[in-house]
């Protein structure tokens, strides 16, 4: 079985925590950064991601797993593979082109979902991918998320009645 511990070691053996002055995509400064789109890179850190997802929903009714894009898609990829569910990218706005598609993958009505995003600070991504899906008939179960920050998405996700579930916690770096 892999644990916790061994996504914490992989991680910071590649250097994924790193200290100094960050804008985080919320738009928040920081004194550090969690280097998920580095960690994603490297096979074992995202086989491991995948194991520990699919064991947490290895007794549920999912027929679906989603990640918004850019940084979700791979873990959800992985997970997909190593759960054999079906994958849906979720973009971040419609495109102006082609099939002009929020949700890219076979979404049905009634459709159980989990969705797994690579860092949380407010969890205002994941929530918008959360929206897109329910609002096109899906039934979001689960939200997972690699690496939470604390810094209050667990807090934002229980007041829409949604539960967060972070594989690690900002705190498991110090």
């Amino acid at each position: 079985m892999t644990s916790k511990e061994y996504l914490i070691d992989l991680l910071k053996e590649n250097g994924v925590f790193l200290e100094g002055d960050f804008t985080l995509s919320s738009g928040k400064n920081s004194n550090y950064y969690i280097n998920m789109k580095k960690a994603i890179t490297e096979p074992e850190i995202l086989s491991t991601i995948s194991k520990l997802i699919t064991q947490k929903i290895d007794l549920d009714d999912i027929d679906k797993v989603a990640g918004p894009a850019l940084g979700a898609v791979p873990i959800a990829t992985a997970v997909s593979l190593e759960s054999k569910l079906p994958l849906l990218m979720i973009r971040k706005e419609k495109k102006g082109y082609g099939t002009s598609k929020l949700i890219e993958g076979e979404l049905n009505e009634g459709d159980n979902v989990i969705v797994v995003e690579d860092v949380s600070t407010t969890g205002g991504s994941l929530l918008k991918a959360i929206r897109a899906i329910n609002d096109n008939g899906g039934n979001v179960k689960r939200a997972f998320v690699v690496v939470d920050r604390e810094e209050g998405a667990i807090e934002t996700f229980e007041k829409e009645g949604i539960t967060l579930e972070p594989l690690i916690s900002v705190k498991d770096f110090f």
